[in-house]
């Protein structure tokens, strides 16, 4: 097996004399993401200062390939890894074009004169990053957002093997997280770089990671594939969650149902009832939902949220018994609502409960309830 591009043995990190976390040990491989996941104030951050040596390590040891870290050099290890950390800014009269273009300083020796090559680069690094539009603006005229890709586009412009990113998705629209994480997937597919990253956004995490540590309270608890890690169990045990739940299928949170006796019955399936169901969360009203097949996409949000859930197995036909069942809580609650509006031969019995229901007088639209 190859040797990681960035590895740690029994790291311990931390402020001062006090030590945050103690015998960290991981490894991280060119054309591989590896995430830091975890509460605020764990200790993601001063894990990967400490890799990048923006803080010096309280014991153990960090090494780029095979050399200590402490050996590098600070131009030698400019050349190696680059860095985009949460406060890192460029001065601010400097335009983003001059910002991005000292990403070629390790290249350039004492006198710092960009060669064409050093400019081609530093524009090929821009017009990844979507920052070639605002090229000549003054870095104090630009948003947050935007300032982020220049210190994504400045590190790509370094040419490093070892990318280190605090929070790069942080201050960025849905439009440009998704755009820098594909930057992300495209230069580790493409130059076989190695990326080490914190993260918050566990949606994010789980689609861009190679392999993912859990970063607690008491330092690392588990690492390990993000199938390994996104489960409800994990994730509600490393963020302490009490109320609400990770929902794994979709890898996002879920808060907490409203208690009680059922109020409303949802007849739902096809992912038409999970807007319902948030809908009634937020209206602090009890409901059931019925009859939802255990791989429809409702099914999971149901769960989290309904306080009761009359379910079918996967790819079978609604059973007269669960019909049956589902018929009985109509009968106990005050309304039913039916966002579902298609109907197959394995939940042809929620066309049925739809009439059941209106035949009671009992079919409502959510709207009336808003």
């Amino acid at each position: 097996m190859e040797n990681p591009a960035l590895s740690a043995e029994k790291l311990s990190v931390g402020y001062g004399t006090e030590i945050l976390i103690r015998d960290i040990s991981l490894s991280l491989y060119k054309g591989k993401i590896v995430t830091l996941i975890g509460p605020n104030g764990a200790g993601k951050s001063t894990i990967l200062k400490t890799l990048s040596r923006q803080l010096d390590s309280m014991g153990g040891a960090v090494y780029i390939g095979k050399e200590e870290l402490s050996r590098f050099k600070g131009e030698e290890l400019a050349k190696k890894m680059s860095l985009v950390m949460t406060g890192r800014v460029a001065p601010e009269l400097m335009t983003c074009a001059m910002a991005v273009e000292t990403g070629r300083y390790p290249y350039t020796g004492r006198l710092g004169l960009l060669s064409p090559e050093d400019r081609r680069i530093a524009k090929e690094a821009m017009e990844m990053t979507a920052v070639s539009e605002i090229a000549d603006r003054e870095i104090s005229r630009i948003s947050d957002g935007q300032r982020q890709r220049v210190l994504l586009a400045r590190a790509i412009c370094q040419e490093p093997e070892i990318l280190i990113l605090d929070e790069p998705t942080s201050f960025l629209d849905i439009r440009h997280k998704l755009k820098l994480l594909s930057i992300l997937r495209r230069l580790v597919r493409e130059k076989g770089l190695a990326v080490i990253m914190s993260m918050h956004e566990l949606d994010m995490a789980e689609r861009v990671s190679d392999h993912v540590i859990c970063v607690g309270e008491e330092g690392i608890s588990m690492q390990g594939a993000p199938s390994e890690i996104f489960t409800g169990e994990i994730i509600g045990r490393l963020y302490g969650i009490e109320k609400g739940c990770f929902e794994e299928h979709f890898c996002t949170a879920e808060l907490p149902p409203s208690l009680g006796e059922p109020k409303i019955f949802v007849i739902g399936g096809n992912g038409s009832g999970a807007g319902v169901f948030r809908s009634l969360q937020r209206l602090d009203i009890p409901f059931a939902a019925g009859v939802i097949h255990e791989n429809d996409v409702d099914y999971p949000v149901a769960r989290a949220l309904a306080s009761y859930v009359i379910s079918e197995k996967p790819f079978e036909p609604i059973s007269p018994e669960k019909e049956k069942a589902a018929m009985e809580l109509i009968d106990k609650c005050d309304s039913v609502i039916c966002p579902l509006e298609s109907y197959g031969s394995v939940n042809i019995a929620n066309e049925r409960l739809r009439k059941y229901a209106a035949e009671r007088s009992k079919l409502i639209d959510i709207e009336k309830l808003q």
